[in-house]
């Protein structure tokens, strides 16, 4: 896709024109992103979700049973959704494109952004007045109304120390100020962007009020640095440590100089300061999954002839769920980055495997050489990859 091709999702606007212009700058409400939209998943599904074991799920009452603004987790059961009033609440459930395909399909309509970027797409559910009260987010997000209606107001750029809400499981904020003409109700299809740090309210105007929230990786400096720092330690040797035999006498034998800093600091910098070593350490951590335990590596590994096999019957291999995939190619040599991972691949593979073209014979006809088949069963057997009849027959049992 070109950048300069007008997108409806984008209300007509480039790719290029809205990373110019409103990307992590300014919000941006989009009428009829997702035209003629119908939400692919029912409040009694999403219920369903908000009471299995392993899926994250928040309940947000305004007037709960033990204080205001009261937050609960799941898993949930029947009689905590028959006790609930008929406003004034909002069911949460993360990472619902992990658990529903249609949900993840949504994900194909964002692909002018960087697919490794995205997080995962949150649904609410909200009957009248529902909210979970004016706050920020530290990463962009795409609020899209799936049903019902939702009221936003904005309030402009928060800065990191705004005061929040003490005693409450939320970052709500103390103070809220709706910005002129930044005040809104969105209808099925309508979306609003969001960049960073941008206060924002929204409240349920209808019965069955579902909002997609699709949300962005922006891992912290701390984060950063911490993961950075343990990937590299575990790179090193033992025998690599610090050495001084430029040591000059000393006047006390207490006092750290500045020799020595120059010397801990260019040790440091010779490691860090490593292209290579920094870019298969970012593909790993922004493919790690959100859920370590979502995978479902098989518990007998197959191997190239079944890949070979199962091609050759016609059989489709899909992404799991969940699983993130990522490549970085230099000097005609790529690695693959799955779920963590990097493997050395050809680049044409690597392309192929983090897009959304089907995996079959015929697309993957012009790469199945013995690397590419030993990859792909590697990808099987760890689980980022399965073979889609699969899925079907565990959909039918």
């Amino acid at each position: 896709m070109s950048s300069d091709t007008p997108l409806a999702i984008l209300g007509g606007l480039t790719a290029e024109a809205f990373l110019r212009d409103y990307w992590q700058k300014k919000p941006l409400l989009i009428r009829g992103a997702f035209a003629d939209f119908e939400s692919p998943l029912a409040p009694e599904e999403l219920a369903g979700l908000a009471c299995e074991d392993g899926i994250e799920a928040r309940l947000v009452e305004a007037h709960g049973p033990d204080k205001p603004w009261q937050v609960s987790h799941g898993p949930f059961d029947d009689a905590t959704f028959a006790r609930l009033p008929d406003r004034e609440w909002t069911l949460l459930v993360q990472a619902v494109d992990h658990y529903v395909p249609e949900v993840a399909a949504l994900l194909e309509a964002f692909d002018f952004l960087p697919r490794w970027r995205l997080d995962d797409v949150m649904v609410s559910y909200a009957p009248p007045q529902g909210s979970v009260g004016p706050h920020v987010d530290s990463y962009d997000v795409f609020l899209l109304q799936g049903s019902g209606q939702r009221r936003w107001q904005l309030g402009g750029e928060q800065p990191d120390d705004a005061p929040i809400v003490s005693g409450v499981d939320l970052r709500m904020l103390e103070r809220f100020e709706v910005t002129p003409d930044e005040d809104w109700v969105l209808e099925p299809g309508d979306m609003l962007y969001l960049p960073p740090r941008i206060a924002h309210h929204g409240i349920s105007q209808s019965a069955d009020c579902m909002t997609y929230s699709i949300g962005f990786r922006a891992p912290s400096t701390d984060e950063v640095i911490t993961s950075f720092a343990d990937y590299l330690g575990e790179m090193q040797s033992e025998t690599s440590r610090y050495t001084d035999p430029d040591l000059r006498p000393i006047e006390h034998a207490g006092r750290v100089d500045d020799d020595a800093i120059v010397r801990l600091r260019t040790l440091m910098l010779s490691v860090i300061d490593d292209p290579a070593q920094m870019t298969q350490w970012f593909g790993r951590v922004m493919t790690q999954p959100k859920y370590a335990d979502q995978l479902a590596p098989l518990e007998t590994p197959t191997d190239s002839d079944a890949i070979t096999e199962g091609l050759a019957k016609g059989h489709y291999l899909e992404r799991s769920l969940g699983s993130r995939f990522a490549f970085h190619e230099e000097n005609g040599r790529a690695t693959l980055f799955t779920d963590g991972d990097g493997h050395a691949c050809p680049p044409g593979l690597a392309r192929l495997l983090a897009d959304t073209t089907p995996l079959h014979a015929a697309t993957l006809a012009s790469h199945l050489d013995d690397q590419a088949l030993t990859l792909l069963a590697t990808l099987v057997s760890h689980g980022s990859l399965h073979w889609q009849d699969e899925t079907q027959e565990d959909d039918d049992e």
